[in-house]
C-alpha cells in the first residue's frame, strides 16, 4: 500500500493533485491522472495531497464526515498511479495564510512541488481569496506547473461529493455507486454486544465504525460482507444489515450496525469486516413485541438472499483489499 505521510516526510521533487478528493469520483480522478501522466516522464514523485481535518471543521465547527477515510483512500490511490499521499494539518495558522504566503510555505518548501493540478473550482488562501488565476500567476513566479481541470457534469449537473452524499442519504446505493464508479463500502471491528439477537435466532455482528466515516440512510439493507483476514480472505458473505437505533429493543440505544450473515454460522467477535449495503429493503419500524419482530427479520432476511443471488441482483465479485486502519470511533451497543 502507498504511504501516508506528513508534509515533513514527504517525498520530492513532487507532482501534486491538490484537492479534498472525498469520494474519488471521475471529475478526481481526471486530476489525478494529468498528474500522473505528467510525473513519471519528468521524474517527479506522483503526490495526492489533502487537509485534515476539513478546512470548515476549523473554521466554522462543522462536522464533516467522509466518504473515504485516510487508511481507505490509499487503497484506492495506489491503481491511479500515486506513490503517496500526504495530508496538510489544516490549522487557524494556515487557514490565516495569504495565498502567496500558502504557496511558498506549503508548495514550494514543504512539499517542493514542481507541478499542481486542481479542480477549476479550486480556492485557497485566507478567506478563500485565491483561485486558479491566482495559483497560475504565483506558480509561474516560482518555477511550478499549475494544470486546471475542468468541472464535469452530467445530465444532473456537476459531479460532486454532496451529489454522492445525498444518494447516500436517500439510501439509493445504486445512485451513489453510479457516481463513485464503484461500490460504496465502510468497514468496522466486530464487538460484544448484548447477545439478544441471537436469543431470538438471528445472531448479528455488531460492527464499531470509525466516527468520521459517511454512513448511508437508516433502515434494513442487503449487504455483502468480507472479514479481513486469514480466516475467509477474499470470500464474499450474503448478510442483512440494520443501520440505526432499536425502536422494537431499546428505543433509547443509539445508532448501531448490526449485520447477520445468511446462512453461516460464524464467530466473528473481533473480526474486521468490510461491508458493501448493496439495497434499502426498508426504513425502520417499532414492532408491537418480539415476536413481530423476528417475523419481520425472516422476510427481511428472504428478500435481501432474492435480491443479492437473482440473476440480476447488485454486487461485485472481487473481495477489496483492506480499508481499515483509522481508530474506529462509534460503537453499537
Amino acid at each position: 500500500m502507498i504511504p501516508l505521510r506528513s508534509p515533513d516526510q514527504a517525498a520530492g521533487p513532487a507532482a501534486i493533485a491538490l484537492g479534498s478528493f472525498d469520494g474519488l469520483h471521475e471529475g478526481h480522478r481526471q486530476v489525478i491522472a494529468s498528474v500522473v501522466e505528467r510525473a513519471v516522464p519528468a521524474g517527479l514523485v506522483p503526490t495526492v495531497v489533502s487537509f485534515w481535518p476539513h478546512p470548515r471543521e476549523v473554521l466554522y465547527g462543522e462536522t464533516r464526515l467522509r466518504l473515504d477515510l485516510p487508511a481507505e483512500k490509499l487503497d484506492l490511490l495506489e491503481p491511479l498511479g500515486i506513490d503517496q499521499l500526504v495530508l496538510v494539518p489544516f490549522t487557524p495558522v494556515l487557514a490565516a495564510l495569504n495565498p502567496a504566503d500558502f504557496v511558498d510555505q506549503v508548495l514550494v518548501q514543504q512539499l517542493r512541488a514542481e507541478l499542481v493540478a486542481v479542480g477549476e473550482n479550486f480556492r485557497f488562501g485566507a478567506g478563500r481569496s485565491g483561485d486558479i488565476h491566482t495559483l497560475r500567476e504565483l506558480g509561474a513566479a516560482r518555477g511550478i506547473e499549475v494544470l486546471v481541470q475542468p468541472i464535469l457534469r452530467d445530465s444532473s449537473g456537476r459531479l460532486s461529493s454532496s451529489r454522492i452524499r445525498r444518494a447516500l442519504e436517500a439510501g439509493d446505493l445504486q445512485e451513489a455507486s453510479r457516481l463513485l464508479a464503484r461500490p460504496y463500502r465502510f468497514g468496522g471491528r466486530v464487538v460484544r454486544g448484548r447477545g439478544l439477537g441471537r436469543e431470538l435466532g438471528w445472531p448479528t455482528a455488531n460492527l464499531q465504525v470509525d466516527g468520521r466515516k459517511f454512513l448511508p440512510q437508516q433502515g434494513v439493507y442487503a449487504a455483502w460482507v468480507w472479514l479481513q483476514g486469514e480466516r475467509l480472505p477474499g470470500e464474499r458473505l450474503a448478510a442483512v444489515m440494520n443501520l440505526g437505533p432499536q425502536p422494537t429493543v431499546d428505543p433509547t440505544a443509539p445508532s448501531a450496525v448490526e449485520v447477520h450473515v445468511l446462512g453461516r454460522q460464524l464467530e466473528l467477535e473481533g473480526a474486521q469486516l468490510v461491508v458493501e449495503p448493496v439495497a434499502l429493503l426498508r426504513q425502520q419500524e417499532r414492532f408491537e413485541n418480539f415476536e413481530a419482530l423476528v417475523a419481520q427479520i425472516g422476510r427481511d432476511a428472504a428478500r435481501a438472499e432474492a435480491l443479492l443471488f437473482s440473476a440480476g441482483g447488485v454486487g461485485v465479485g472481487q473481495a477489496p483489499a483492506d480499508e481499515g486502519g483509522d481508530s474506529p470511533q462509534q460503537q453499537n451497543p
